[in-house]
């Protein structure tokens, strides 16, 4: 990635629904270029998607859990598996440490997430869980500094 993807992405974040001809204007370089880098970016895997951020809290999940798993031996898979059925586990991340898995949870109260809790525990592949409720955000998920330290360094 060099200082024109770098460019590109973070004007591409601080306006999401701009177009390619815009883009370029702002960018100062040809309509064309843009669309080939925003294609190469997609086939590496770097833009992963255009979809619009969703807030789980003003979509009815005010409740944020970050709920580490410990799984029994030789049963990730198996575990992973019945963690996709759980609509409320938003995301799950494997880890180093005490721990195997991460999982960021939406709940709608207290009481339902620990229903969604009990829920993971079904699983005989899922030994114990540890849970921590987000009373804030104080950094919500951000791409831009990273990219622009990026861009920064290939000048």
């Amino acid at each position: 990635m060099d200082e024109l993807d770098a460019r590109l992405l973070v004007t591409m974040r601080a306006h999401p629904r701009i177009g390619l001809t815009e883009t370029a204007r702002l960018l100062g370089v040809a309509r064309g270029t843009v669309q080939a880098r925003v294609e190469k970016l997609m086939a590496r895997g770097i833009i992963e998607d255009f979809g619009p951020t969703v807030s789980p809290a003003l979509a009815g999940y005010p409740i944020l859990a970050f709920v580490w798993l410990q799984i029994a031996q030789g049963r990730l898979t198996e575990a992973v598996h019945a963690l996709h059925s759980v609509p409320q586990i938003l995301e799950v991340h494997g880890t180093s440490g005490q721990h195997d898995l991460l999982c960021r949870v939406v709940a709608k109260s207290t009481d339902h997430l620990q229903e969604i809790i009990a829920a993971v525990l079904a699983s005989p592949a899922v030994q114990r869980t540890d849970s921590t409720i987000a009373l804030s955000t104080q950094i919500p998920y951000r791409i831009e500094p990273l990219l622009q330290a990026q861009e920064a360094a290939e000048r």
